[in-house]
């Protein structure tokens, strides 16, 4: 009785804004040692690693949330591993460890067996779930078969859960847009917007800060300046939720990247700079690779923009950081934006030579890939 109470107090504390990281986990862990119960602790752990997450303590949640994982395969049991690992796989995700990410999704898929419930503790539809974050991964590594997760995973997730439907949505078309995989058109936009009216009438915070920041991620990549400042609102109400200990608050540095983007498409890069700056510091510092790589292409194409020759020097020195930046083998999602970044630059210092190079592979490569918003960038390029 005594376990079982702090195991799910623990493993919902996110939800609630509760700290477990004193007293509460630890009696948990004592407790758990004692009686051998591998699976209770392994709910506690995976508590702790989103109340990392949401305090932004990205390296400490994928340090627990890889011991978690050791510990769920160790039990073997099929819907506790499906729970567990759906949740802590976004830790995965933001500091760029994608093959983690890749191997823990299909575990699940294969755990559910083809079952879109089966084990259904925090997502309604852990399947469609698993779907888009194996999509995810394999677009990030230059996989097959991501159009298909994505295609799959959005089909499910209708009628589903709010946080099935809003985690899906956030995988396919906010990770998936602000990476430039996707291109959030007419239709995503619709149903998007179907995500956050769903959430806003359930009583999921976390749901509806990630559904309002799907929605901001393409609101911010369209074209028409209502959207974008309808967009920037948004903006402002997850930053509010971050603030709150609503929602991760390691998404702060991200919507400030966002903010000051469209300030430079506004015409102050002046004051954008400066903020772009900071944003990519903390992501770098954080080791928030994921959030990093699109960042500095925001930073790059906003100092080419104002175009002075410290300017250039200052988007050499970021892409050459991005290009060091300890990652994986294979992660294609870095190289193509180190591709638009480089053609950029090298425009910008007047070297054609180079600026055709780096053109037409960065063109050939998002063709290759697939990458909707990739090649509409690429075919913008004189």
């Amino acid at each position: 009785m005594r376990i079982a109470a702090r195991a799910w107090l623990c493993g919902n504390a996110f939800r609630i804004n509760a700290d477990i990281s004193g007293g509460l986990f630890e009696e948990l862990r004592e407790l758990c040692t004692a009686a051998g119960d591998k699976a209770s602790l392994a709910i506690g752990m995976v508590g702790l690693t989103l109340e990392h997450m949401r305090h932004g303590r990205m390296r400490e949640a994928s340090r627990l949330a890889s011991e978690t994982m050791v510990v769920v395969e160790s039990i073997g049991e099929p819907t506790l591993t499906i729970a567990l690992c759906l949740a802590t796989i976004s830790a995965k995700l933001e500091g760029g460890e994608i093959a983690e990410m890749l191997r823990w999704s299909q575990i699940v898929i294969d755990a559910t067996g083809g079952d879109p419930a089966k084990g259904n503790i925090v997502f309604g539809s852990p399947l469609a779930v698993a779907l888009a974050q194996r999509g995810t991964a394999r677009s990030a590594l230059g996989g097959a078969g991501w159009r298909v997760d994505y295609d799959r995973a959005l089909a499910m997730a209708h009628g589903a859960d709010p946080m099935s439907y809003t985690a899906v949505y956030t995988y396919a078309y906010g990770v998936g847009t602000a990476g430039g995989v996707l291109l959030a058109d007419d239709a995503a936009l619709r149903d998007i917007d179907e995500a956050v009216e769903i959430t806003e009438r359930s009583s999921e915070d976390f749901a509806l800060g990630w559904a309002r920041w799907t929605l901001a991620t393409a609101l911010l990549r369209r074209e028409s300046p209502a959207e974008r400042e309808r967009g920037l609102a948004v903006v402002g109400q997850v930053r509010d939720m971050c603030l709150q200990g609503r929602i991760y608050q390691y998404m702060l540095p991200v919507l400030d990247v966002y903010v000051a983007r469209e300030r430079a498409r506004r015409g102050d890069r002046d004051g954008a700079i400066p903020l772009l700056r900071q944003a990519l510091d903390d992501l770098f510092h954080a080791g928030q690779l994921w959030s990093f790589i699109a960042s500095t292409g925001a930073l790059v194409e906003t100092l080419l923009e104002r175009g002075a020759d410290a300017d250039l020097a200052e988007a050499k020195s970021a892409i050459e950081r991005l290009a060091a930046a300890p990652a994986e083998r294979g992660l294609v999602v870095r190289d193509i934006w180190l591709l638009r970044a480089r053609a950029l630059l090298s425009r910008a210092k007047g070297d054609e030579v180079s600026y055709r190079d780096y053109r037409d592979r960065y063109r050939a490569m998002a063709t290759e890939l697939g990458f909707e918003g990739h090649m509409k960038w690429a075919e913008a390029m004189p």
